[in-house]
């Protein structure tokens, strides 16, 4: 069983879901990220309960072999669609998305299967392979 498994388990013991686990350097220090979802919305308390939960875990099966600093959270309104389950979960959603060829293209979402995506936009709906897509995410009309 792999460690993003095993954290996935941790989690949903708690009634949340594992959303992505992703590793960043900001002001010189390396973050283990893990972000969770759950029906409602995920609360700082839940937040801090997993945390608890999986810091003793990570002491015995540690991510990477140098120092870092462990970070739970929700993906929030805005988050990064990277794999077919996160662009699942957001149909009905508006997304951003840049294209492999550099272009940029706003819509909603209106399918996602294992294979790509389907975008309503202002010329229509257009498909687009998983390959094709660059950088996608969510994001939230705050006007």
């Amino acid at each position: 069983m792999n460690l993003e498994t095993q954290i996935a388990k941790i989690i949903e013991a708690n009634g949340a879901a594992l959303y992505d686990t992703e590793i960043v350097t900001e002001f010189d220090e390396t973050i283990f990220r893990i972000l969770l979802t759950k029906t409602g919305g995920v609360s700082l308390d839940l937040c801090a309960n997993i945390s608890h939960e999986l810091s003793p875990f990570l002491d015995v099966h540690p991510p990477m072999s140098q120092a870092y600093r462990l970070e739970v959270s929700s993906p929030g309104i805005e988050r990064k669609l990277a794999k077919p389950v996160h662009f699942q979960n957001a149909i009905g959603e508006k997304v951003k998305l840049k294209l492999g060829a550099g272009d940029k293209l706003k819509g909603v979402l209106r399918s996602a299967d294992n294979n790509g995506i389907v975008v309503e936009t202002k010329a229509g709906d257009e498909s687009y392979t998983y390959g094709e897509l660059n950088t996608c995410k969510t994001y939230f009309d705050w006007n």
